[in-house]
């Protein structure tokens, strides 16, 4: 069968989104898929751009492709015949971003009518969809609360799964990915700095802009906290990145209501290390319990430093939410064999 990927492209953005995309156009080709990955370069500021990133989508056209499989918006928005979307999340700024304040679609005649649109297209390209798969439960919730569609949890396998496992602990608190405001490394930061001083915390990813990296830089001097904090800003191999998850006491991940159970969380959970999330984060807590398999705290600092704190001092405490998560991970049995199946039947 010839299938085509369908993907959006942000110079010198790289994340979980474009990890996935590869790794499933990975899964198709062993099963003997002639297969391409079609990246629609993508902008969103500002938002005027959004309706001519959306009239290139819809005028696109893939029909040599057998299969489509559409990941977010609004590569999802390209018509086919034969269209399958694993929803990984639409334009939220439009949804539940939008009712959080967090949007960039301003509240005036042009924002609302940006904001028409965007739910309008959403619809014509869901409503031509043979079969809508997400990623979580909360993205689903979303679809069927915005858009009145329902559609099937298909949980992402995780990307080199050999990868991780337990190697020890070196002690140390750490979070990884990507580096923005919804992320959230400043609260970390802030959290960091009413813990004792025996807590370390690393923090290690690249950033979406070069104005973020230095404005946690001078927080971290500003609040005193340089000399047990590690802010590695880059792009890191995913080797690189193991080694950091496989030798720490537990990982941390406090994004604003995740669509999904977040690479981080997997991985973490792969490596048997707990998690300190938050209760806002989304659909991470799926995977992270209280208690159970980690720590969820109220997205405050004062709440977070009790949870860094506890989790610092106990190894013993770590090592048996790790088993609790590795155990509630491996049972979703995501697999890539699983995956493919699913996707084009």
């Amino acid at each position: 069968m010839k299938v085509a990927v369908l993907n959006n492209m942000a110079p010198f953005v790289h994340g979980g989104a474009e990890e996935l995309a590869l790794n499933l156009v990975g899964a198709l080709e062993r099963h003997g898929h002639d297969v391409e990955l079609i990246r629609l370069p993508f902008r969103w500021e500002p938002f005027q751009v959004l309706a001519k990133q959306m009239s290139m989508a819809t005028t696109m056209r893939v029909d040599a492709a057998d299969r489509v499989i559409a990941l977010k918006f609004p590569a999802y928005l390209v018509p086919h015949r034969d269209k399958t979307l694993w929803l990984l999340h639409q334009y939220r700024q439009a949804y539940d971003l939008y009712d959080a304040g967090y949007t960039n679609l301003p509240d005036t005649d042009e924002g609302r009518a940006a904001l028409d649109l965007i739910r309008r297209k959403d619809s014509t390209a869901f409503e031509g969809a043979r079969r809508i798969f997400t990623n979580s439960p909360t993205t689903s919730a979303r679809l069927a609360q915005y858009n009145g569609f329902d559609s099937e949890v298909l949980y992402p396998p995780l990307n080199d799964a050999h990868l991780f496992h337990d190697a020890g602990d070196e002690g140390y608190l750490f979070a990884g990915g990507r580096v923005n405001s919804l992320k959230r490394q400043d609260l970390l930061i802030r959290a960091l700095a009413l813990t004792p001083k025996s807590v370390r915390l690393v923090i290690a990813g690249p950033a979406d802009d070069e104005a973020s990296a230095d404005a946690l830089r001078r927080l971290a001097v500003e609040l005193g906290v340089e000399d047990r904090l590690t802010l590695d800003l880059r792009f890191t191999t995913r080797e690189e990145l193991a080694h950091r998850v496989n030798h720490a006491r537990a990982c941390i991940y406090i994004p604003y209501d995740e669509d999904s159970l977040g690479y981080v969380s997997m991985e973490a959970a792969q490596a048997s290390k707990p998690v300190i999330t938050t209760s806002d984060s989304g659909g991470i807590l799926g995977l992270v319990g209280d208690g159970y398999s980690g720590w969820v705290a109220e997205p405050t600092a004062e709440s977070l430093a009790a949870a860094m704190a506890e989790a610092s001092e106990s190894s013993l405490l770590c090592r048996e939410r790790g088993a609790n998560i590795h155990r509630h991970w491996n049972a979703h049995g995501a697999t890539w064999d699983l995956t493919v199946e699913r996707l084009l039947a």
